[in-house]
């Protein structure tokens, strides 16, 4: 089931959305200000975000800022919510990293459709990363453990941190102990350098 964080400091527009969302199929979950809601973006791994800009204490650039600086958060999708309007405010949310906006209060056909947009763009850019490599075993010759050659086989495909621990039988907490073993090894500094290199050995290996 698809997981939506909302960060939201409103109580009542938290609610509300999170009842339209549990209506539609997802599973929901609500935070109160910015660090409750990174403390649970961190514990839960939603497949979306959406957040508040202003909130007292962290606003949504802080929240923003944080997640993305998060290997396990860095490239779940985050659509602000805000009362302002104006196009500085979408800019420098879209500067800053968010992948979409929407300003209060929002329109529940508006809501849907921009989670429904940032999953299905999540799905298809997994799915034109997924080269059909048949096993992890090349990535030994990368120095990694059998285990973290696994781990890279499947980031390397577009899988993050949740969904590799439910192929591997494993918590996201220790799939994400594998991530940062690979990019030490690997001198990695990211997701996206670790998956390419990874692509460029497997890539080898098919051809030979």
């Amino acid at each position: 089931m698809t997981k939506i964080l909302i960060i939201e400091d409103e109580t009542q527009m938290r609610k509300n959305m999170l009842l339209i969302l549990k209506k539609e199929g997802y599973e929901a979950i609500g935070a109160a200000n910015g660090a409750e809601g990174i403390t649970l973006a961190r514990r839960e791994l939603p497949d979306v975000i959406l957040c508040d800009v202003m909130m007292p204490g962290m606003d949504g650039y802080g929240v923003l800022t944080a997640l993305r600086a998060e290997r396990a958060t860095e490239t779940t999708p985050f659509i602000f919510l805000t009362a302002k309007g104006e196009r500085t405010d979408v800019r420098d949310g879209m500067n800053q990293g968010a992948d979409d906006y929407l300003t209060k209060p929002v329109v529940v056909d508006d809501l849907l459709a921009a989670i429904r947009a940032r999953i299905e763009r999540r799905d298809q850019q997994q799915r034109e990363f997924r080269p059909a490599f048949k096993s992890p075993e090349p990535l030994r010759s990368l120095g990694l453990t059998p285990r973290e050659s696994e781990v890279l086989f499947w980031m390397a495909q577009g899988k993050m941190n949740a969904e590799i621990g439910v192929i591997l039988d494993a918590s996201a907490a220790t799939i994400k102990k594998h991530v940062e073993h690979i990019f030490e090894k690997l001198g990695a500094e990211n997701r996206a350098a670790a998956s390419l290199r990874a692509m460029e050995v497997l890539g080898h290996e098919s051809k030979s």
